[in-house]
Protein backbone atom coordinates (compact mmCIF):
# COMPACT_ATOMS: atom_id res chain seq x y z
CA UNK A 1 0.00 0.00 0.00
CA UNK A 2 0.82 3.68 -0.45
CA UNK A 3 1.78 5.40 2.83
CA UNK A 4 2.12 8.98 3.49
CA UNK A 5 4.09 10.44 6.35
CA UNK A 6 4.45 13.38 8.53
CA UNK A 7 7.20 13.41 11.53
CA UNK A 8 8.86 10.43 9.30
CA UNK A 9 12.72 11.75 9.74
CA UNK A 10 12.14 11.35 13.39
CA UNK A 11 13.07 9.08 15.85
CA UNK A 12 9.72 7.01 15.68
CA UNK A 13 9.20 7.74 11.80
CA UNK A 14 12.33 6.75 10.38
CA UNK A 15 11.89 3.09 12.10
CA UNK A 16 8.59 2.84 11.18
CA UNK A 17 9.79 3.61 7.50
CA UNK A 18 11.87 1.08 7.60
CA UNK A 19 9.35 -1.26 8.87
CA UNK A 20 6.69 -0.50 6.51
CA UNK A 21 8.99 -0.99 3.22
CA UNK A 22 10.04 -4.26 4.76
CA UNK A 23 6.54 -4.77 4.54
CA UNK A 24 6.03 -4.26 1.14
CA UNK A 25 4.65 -0.90 1.46
CA UNK A 26 5.80 2.55 -0.23
CA UNK A 27 6.00 5.31 1.90
CA UNK A 28 6.38 9.10 1.12
CA UNK A 29 7.88 11.03 3.85
CA UNK A 30 6.81 15.30 4.24
CA UNK A 31 9.37 17.50 4.86
CA UNK A 32 10.35 20.79 4.83
CA UNK A 33 14.05 20.30 3.57
CA UNK A 34 16.21 17.81 2.16
CA UNK A 35 19.57 17.48 3.99
CA UNK A 36 21.01 15.17 2.17
CA UNK A 37 21.31 13.02 5.12
CA UNK A 38 17.96 11.49 4.19
CA UNK A 39 17.95 7.82 4.30
CA UNK A 40 17.69 6.67 1.21
CA UNK A 41 16.25 2.91 0.48
CA UNK A 42 14.00 1.22 -1.83
CA UNK A 43 10.16 2.31 -1.57
CA UNK A 44 10.95 5.25 -0.07
CA UNK A 45 10.40 8.91 -1.69
CA UNK A 46 10.37 12.54 0.02
CA UNK A 47 8.26 15.47 -0.67
CA UNK A 48 9.34 19.03 0.14
CA UNK A 49 6.57 20.88 2.06
CA UNK A 50 5.65 22.28 5.40
CA UNK A 51 2.49 20.69 7.30
CA UNK A 52 2.23 23.46 9.82
CA UNK A 53 0.70 25.29 6.63
CA UNK A 54 -1.46 24.94 3.73
CA UNK A 55 0.42 24.34 0.28
CA UNK A 56 0.75 22.52 -3.01
CA UNK A 57 2.46 19.05 -0.70
CA UNK A 58 -1.86 18.65 0.07
CA UNK A 59 -2.38 18.07 -3.44
CA UNK A 60 -0.44 14.70 -3.12
CA UNK A 61 -2.43 13.37 -0.28
CA UNK A 62 -5.30 12.02 -2.21
CA UNK A 63 -3.31 9.52 -3.92
CA UNK A 64 -2.34 7.58 -0.48
CA UNK A 65 -3.92 4.61 1.01
CA UNK A 66 -2.40 5.19 4.63
CA UNK A 67 -1.93 8.15 6.87
CA UNK A 68 0.69 8.48 9.20
CA UNK A 69 0.44 11.59 10.99
CA UNK A 70 3.92 12.17 13.68
CA UNK A 71 4.48 15.14 12.99
CA UNK A 72 4.51 17.87 16.68
CA UNK A 73 7.38 20.14 18.06
CA UNK A 74 8.98 18.04 21.35
CA UNK A 75 7.14 18.67 24.38
CA UNK A 76 10.62 18.11 26.35
CA UNK A 77 11.22 21.75 27.31
CA UNK A 78 10.06 24.82 29.04
CA UNK A 79 6.50 25.35 28.63
CA UNK A 80 6.61 29.38 28.33
CA UNK A 81 3.54 31.07 26.58
CA UNK A 82 5.65 30.81 23.26
CA UNK A 83 6.38 27.21 23.65
CA UNK A 84 3.17 26.25 24.36
CA UNK A 85 1.68 27.79 21.22
CA UNK A 86 4.20 26.21 19.29
CA UNK A 87 3.45 22.77 20.77
CA UNK A 88 -0.14 23.28 19.94
CA UNK A 89 -0.04 25.12 16.01
CA UNK A 90 2.52 21.86 15.25
CA UNK A 91 -0.08 19.62 16.24
CA UNK A 92 -3.47 20.59 15.84
CA UNK A 93 -2.48 22.92 12.16
CA UNK A 94 -0.89 19.83 10.28
CA UNK A 95 -3.45 17.38 11.91
CA UNK A 96 -5.66 20.19 10.23
CA UNK A 97 -4.14 20.03 6.85
CA UNK A 98 -3.96 16.43 6.74
CA UNK A 99 -7.69 15.97 6.98
CA UNK A 100 -8.28 18.67 4.69
CA UNK A 101 -6.00 17.46 2.18
CA UNK A 102 -8.19 14.39 2.11
CA UNK A 103 -10.45 13.27 -1.21
CA UNK A 104 -14.11 14.28 -0.61
CA UNK A 105 -15.08 10.36 -0.42
CA UNK A 106 -11.90 8.87 1.83
CA UNK A 107 -13.50 5.41 2.51
CA UNK A 108 -10.49 3.97 1.63
CA UNK A 109 -8.28 5.82 3.66
CA UNK A 110 -6.84 4.56 7.18
CA UNK A 111 -5.60 7.77 8.54
CA UNK A 112 -3.19 7.10 12.14
CA UNK A 113 -2.63 10.05 14.05
CA UNK A 114 -0.39 10.21 16.82
CA UNK A 115 -1.39 11.32 20.63
CA UNK A 116 0.09 10.41 23.72
CA UNK A 117 -1.11 8.82 26.91
CA UNK A 118 -0.87 12.43 28.42
CA UNK A 119 -4.42 12.27 27.79
CA UNK A 120 -5.53 10.85 30.57
CA UNK A 121 -3.91 13.02 32.70
CA UNK A 122 -2.06 12.74 36.06
CA UNK A 123 -2.96 10.19 38.10
CA UNK A 124 -1.95 7.99 40.86
CA UNK A 125 -2.54 4.20 41.14
CA UNK A 126 -5.49 4.11 38.61
CA UNK A 127 -5.41 1.61 35.87
CA UNK A 128 -6.37 3.75 33.04
CA UNK A 129 -7.56 2.44 29.47
CA UNK A 130 -8.91 3.82 26.51
CA UNK A 131 -12.33 3.74 27.69
CA UNK A 132 -10.62 6.57 30.77
CA UNK A 133 -11.91 10.29 30.26
CA UNK A 134 -9.60 13.10 29.25
CA UNK A 135 -7.55 14.97 32.08
CA UNK A 136 -7.52 18.53 32.44
CA UNK A 137 -4.10 19.53 32.74
CA UNK A 138 -2.09 21.48 29.81
CA UNK A 139 -0.73 18.37 28.17
CA UNK A 140 -4.61 16.40 28.49
CA UNK A 141 -6.30 19.03 26.97
CA UNK A 142 -3.93 19.52 23.89
CA UNK A 143 -4.14 15.83 23.52
CA UNK A 144 -8.14 16.05 23.58
CA UNK A 145 -7.91 19.36 21.13
CA UNK A 146 -5.33 16.85 18.71
CA UNK A 147 -7.65 13.78 18.65
CA UNK A 148 -11.11 15.86 18.06
CA UNK A 149 -8.86 17.54 14.43
CA UNK A 150 -7.98 14.14 13.58
CA UNK A 151 -11.45 12.15 13.93
CA UNK A 152 -12.71 15.36 11.60
CA UNK A 153 -11.51 12.68 8.66
CA UNK A 154 -14.75 10.18 9.91
CA UNK A 155 -16.42 12.85 8.32
CA UNK A 156 -15.08 12.06 4.85
CA UNK A 157 -15.35 8.52 5.64
CA UNK A 158 -11.86 7.53 6.84
CA UNK A 159 -11.08 4.95 9.36
CA UNK A 160 -9.36 6.95 11.80
CA UNK A 161 -6.47 5.55 14.36
CA UNK A 162 -5.31 7.73 17.42
CA UNK A 163 -2.29 6.29 18.12
CA UNK A 164 -1.52 7.29 22.22
CA UNK A 165 1.91 6.76 22.64
CA UNK A 166 3.50 5.85 26.29
CA UNK A 167 6.95 6.78 26.27
CA UNK A 168 8.76 5.49 23.37
CA UNK A 169 12.52 3.50 24.36
CA UNK A 170 14.47 2.28 21.56
CA UNK A 171 17.96 2.53 20.48
CA UNK A 172 19.93 5.68 19.57
CA UNK A 173 17.06 8.43 21.06
CA UNK A 174 14.47 8.82 22.27
CA UNK A 175 14.22 9.18 26.44
CA UNK A 176 16.82 6.79 26.99
CA UNK A 177 18.85 8.81 24.78
CA UNK A 178 18.33 11.22 27.54
CA UNK A 179 18.67 9.54 30.38
CA UNK A 180 21.70 7.06 29.72
CA UNK A 181 24.43 9.37 29.92
CA UNK A 182 23.35 10.68 33.19
CA UNK A 183 23.57 7.07 35.08
CA UNK A 184 27.17 6.43 32.94
CA UNK A 185 27.78 9.19 34.80
CA UNK A 186 26.72 8.09 38.14
CA UNK A 187 24.11 10.71 38.26
CA UNK A 188 21.04 8.35 37.65
CA UNK A 189 18.26 7.46 39.76
CA UNK A 190 14.51 8.67 40.51
CA UNK A 191 12.77 11.73 39.64
CA UNK A 192 11.37 13.25 42.60
CA UNK A 193 9.70 10.75 44.82
CA UNK A 194 9.84 7.61 41.93
CA UNK A 195 6.36 6.34 42.84
CA UNK A 196 5.00 7.86 39.84
CA UNK A 197 4.11 5.31 37.05
CA UNK A 198 5.98 5.55 33.74
CA UNK A 199 4.16 4.33 30.86
CA UNK A 200 6.93 3.28 28.01
CA UNK A 201 6.54 1.17 25.16
CA UNK A 202 9.62 -0.66 23.38
CA UNK A 203 10.09 0.76 19.79
CA UNK A 204 9.53 -2.28 17.90
CA UNK A 205 6.37 -3.04 19.74
CA UNK A 206 5.13 -0.12 18.85
CA UNK A 207 6.34 0.04 15.16
CA UNK A 208 4.83 -3.93 15.04
CA UNK A 209 1.47 -2.39 16.42
CA UNK A 210 1.21 -0.18 13.66
CA UNK A 211 1.45 -3.11 10.92
CA UNK A 212 -1.06 -5.15 13.35
CA UNK A 213 -3.49 -2.23 12.91
CA UNK A 214 -3.42 -1.76 9.45
CA UNK A 215 -4.34 -5.61 8.94
CA UNK A 216 -7.52 -5.50 11.45
CA UNK A 217 -9.86 -2.86 9.80
CA UNK A 218 -11.87 -3.79 12.61
CA UNK A 219 -10.54 -1.42 14.84
CA UNK A 220 -10.70 2.55 14.93
CA UNK A 221 -10.87 5.02 17.46
CA UNK A 222 -8.34 5.42 20.21
CA UNK A 223 -5.41 2.67 20.81
CA UNK A 224 -2.95 3.44 23.36
CA UNK A 225 0.37 2.34 22.02
CA UNK A 226 2.31 1.35 25.66
CA UNK A 227 3.76 -1.97 27.14
CA UNK A 228 1.40 -3.90 29.45
CA UNK A 229 3.67 -3.46 32.44
CA UNK A 230 4.19 -0.31 32.71
CA UNK A 231 6.64 0.30 35.92
CA UNK A 232 7.12 2.87 38.57
CA UNK A 233 9.86 5.53 38.23
CA UNK A 234 11.81 3.71 40.92
CA UNK A 235 11.76 0.63 39.32
CA UNK A 236 12.88 2.45 35.84
CA UNK A 237 15.44 3.69 37.38
CA UNK A 238 16.73 0.31 39.05
CA UNK A 239 16.41 -1.73 35.85
CA UNK A 240 18.07 0.51 33.86
CA UNK A 241 21.11 0.70 36.14
CA UNK A 242 21.20 -2.89 36.66
CA UNK A 243 21.59 -3.16 32.76
CA UNK A 244 24.33 -0.61 32.75
CA UNK A 245 25.97 -2.07 35.92
CA UNK A 246 25.80 1.76 37.76
CA UNK A 247 23.99 3.02 40.90
CA UNK A 248 20.86 4.03 40.89
CA UNK A 249 20.56 6.28 43.87
CA UNK A 250 20.58 9.42 43.42
CA UNK A 251 17.18 11.29 43.27
CA UNK A 252 16.49 14.62 41.48
CA UNK A 253 14.40 16.49 43.72
CA UNK A 254 11.51 17.12 42.50
CA UNK A 255 11.23 21.20 43.38
CA UNK A 256 14.63 21.17 42.05
CA UNK A 257 12.89 19.60 38.47
CA UNK A 258 9.37 22.57 39.06
CA UNK A 259 12.16 25.47 39.52
CA UNK A 260 14.05 23.95 36.07
CA UNK A 261 11.19 23.13 34.20
CA UNK A 262 8.63 24.85 35.40
CA UNK A 263 5.22 23.50 34.66
CA UNK A 264 6.57 21.06 32.12
CA UNK A 265 8.16 19.25 35.49
CA UNK A 266 5.03 17.86 36.47
CA UNK A 267 5.02 15.48 33.70
CA UNK A 268 8.14 13.65 34.96
CA UNK A 269 7.00 13.95 38.61
CA UNK A 270 3.66 12.90 37.75
CA UNK A 271 2.55 10.41 35.74
CA UNK A 272 -0.11 7.56 34.63
CA UNK A 273 -0.79 3.73 34.89
CA UNK A 274 -1.77 2.84 30.98
CA UNK A 275 -2.81 -0.15 30.16
CA UNK A 276 -3.43 -1.12 26.09
CA UNK A 277 -6.67 -2.96 26.84
CA UNK A 278 -7.74 -2.70 22.94
CA UNK A 279 -4.72 -4.09 21.65
CA UNK A 280 -4.59 -6.84 24.14
CA UNK A 281 -7.84 -8.02 23.32
CA UNK A 282 -7.44 -8.26 19.73
CA UNK A 283 -4.83 -10.79 20.25
CA UNK A 284 -1.88 -8.48 19.73
CA UNK A 285 1.58 -9.90 21.18
CA UNK A 286 4.12 -7.72 22.83
CA UNK A 287 7.88 -8.98 21.93
CA UNK A 288 8.64 -6.65 25.05
CA UNK A 289 6.04 -6.97 27.92
CA UNK A 290 8.43 -6.10 30.62
CA UNK A 291 10.48 -3.65 31.68
CA UNK A 292 13.96 -5.06 32.13
CA UNK A 293 13.90 -7.56 28.93
CA UNK A 294 13.26 -4.62 27.22
CA UNK A 295 16.34 -2.34 28.69
CA UNK A 296 18.41 -5.22 27.72
CA UNK A 297 17.71 -5.59 24.03
CA UNK A 298 18.53 -1.55 23.95
CA UNK A 299 21.49 -0.51 25.84
CA UNK A 300 24.46 -1.91 25.64
CA UNK A 301 26.47 -1.33 29.00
Amino acid sequence: MKVFMTGGTGFVGTYLTKKLIDKGHNVCVLTQSLTGRELKIPGLTYLVGDPNVRGKWQDAVRDYEIIVNLAGASIFSRWTDEQKKILRDSRLDTTRHLVEALPADASRVLFFSTSAVGYYGFHEDEELTESSPAGGDFLARLASDWEAEAMRAKEKGARVVITRFGIVLGPNGGALGQMIPLFKFFLGGPLGSGRQWFSWVHLQDLTAAFLFLIGHPEISGAVNLCAPQPVRNRELGNAIGRVLHRPSFLPAPGFMIEIILGEFGSVLLKGQRVIPRRLLDAGFRFSYPEIDEALHSIIKP
